[in-house]
């Protein structure tokens, strides 16, 4: 292994990480020496990249702005380019342009093979939805009201044609095969809840909800974990 492949492939292994790591464990899990260890965790600083710790203690990976040349392995740039044919074939208009402008930084940064490969790819998405139903509430209020922890008051219609006012905390939008969907909590049922959003007839940005996203989210699939092991199902409106 390179010092260039060395560095960079410490570098994934603090990013990969939430908490520090010691210089013990990183010479184990790269086959180096500790003594390499510390003195690679030393370039990167030298670098620029905002590595912090101890011997002793452990390092970790500081938030900043330091970014490394783009270098993926064959299967990680299957796996993402996989992902942005999915953004494009099922996202909406901004999803589907971003996925475009990523794909396009991603080719220009590839060494010529990956070039090659990207454009004859070995996975493929399933088959392009037909259509989606139209929205009466543009995705893009969806998104800020997620993006700024808002509550919504909604007024939605389900599958029975039954309508009813509801207001929840928005924290994810889904793309599904043939429909887009809301994820948040109900205030009414006092669960997380499915709405479709073309079934969503209109929409009002209320207040913050009391609630930070990161623990909706992390309660959201602890009840989809207990639905799943009763055999509920979690769309129920």
């Amino acid at each position: 292994m390179s010092r260039s492949v060395r560095l960079l492939a410490l570098l994934q292994a603090l990013r990969c990480r939430r908490y520090a790591v010691t210089a013990a464990a990183l010479a184990r899990e790269l086959q180096v020496s500790e003594r390499t260890i510390y003195r690679d965790l030393s370039e990167l600083a030298a670098q620029g990249a905002p590595v912090q710790g101890e011997a002793g203690v452990g390092y970790m990976l500081r938030p900043g702005l330091f970014l490394p040349p783009l270098m993926l392995t064959e299967d990680e740039t299957e796996a993402v380019l996989l992902g942005l044919r999915y953004v494009d074939q099922r996202g909406d208009d901004v999803l589907t342009k971003a996925a475009a402008n990523a794909h396009a930084k991603i080719l220009a940064v590839l060494p010529q093979e990956g070039q090659i490969a990207a454009t004859l790819p070995m996975t493929i998405p399933g088959p392009k939805a037909d259509g989606f139903p139209e929205n009466k509430v543009p995705l893009s209020a969806l998104r800020s009201a997620i993006r700024t922890c808002r509550r919504l008051a909604i007024s939605y219609v389900n599958g029975e044609g039954h309508r009813t006012q509801r207001v929840i905390w928005p924290i994810q939008l889904g793309f599904m095969d043939n429909a887009r969907v809301v994820t948040g909590w109900c205030e009414l049922r006092k669960a997380f809840r499915f709405f479709r959003t073309d079934r969503i007839s209109s929409a009002e940005i209320r207040d913050r909800y009391p609630a930070r996203r990161a623990d909706l989210i992390r309660d959201f699939h602890a009840q989809l974990s207990d639905e799943h092991s009763e055999g509920k199902s979690p769309d129920r409106n």
